[in-house]
């Protein structure tokens, strides 16, 4: 069994909850309103992957991947939740390890940062 968790911005489509839930993974919004900095410090002091739309976590120079359980940012336009549903299924099966890194994931393709 994985011991991921994850931790879902407040722009990420509840259908990704159900998702992750079916799939025996423990899984969490962020507080409603939360700022950037509590989002990344929930995370960080949960150990869980944050799962968000905001452009603004692939800055790796504000939110170094190193000090982070895995950060995945989606950039899929129009961001469907079943199109975000997709592309986090594909990188579930793709990718086992997710500490350190950063996902930019687009519809056809994921670039990693590590």
């Amino acid at each position: 069994m994985s011991n991921l968790k994850f931790l879902l911005d407040e722009n990420i489509p509840r259908s990704v909850k159900r998702f992750l839930e079916k799939r025996r993974f423990p899984v969490e919004y962020v507080p409603k309103g939360a700022t950037d900095d509590v989002v990344i410090s929930l995370a960080k002091s949960k150990q869980a992957v944050l799962l968000t739309r905001d452009s603004d976590f692939a800055n790796q120079i504000l939110y170094p991947p190193k000090e982070c359980y895995g950060i995945v940012v989606f950039k899929i336009h129009p961001p469907k939740p079943d199109k975000i549903v997709n592309a986090l299924s594909k990188l579930l099966e793709n990718i086992k390890d997710f500490k350190g890194k950063l996902f930019i994931v687009k519809e056809e393709e994921v670039i990693v940062f590590e």
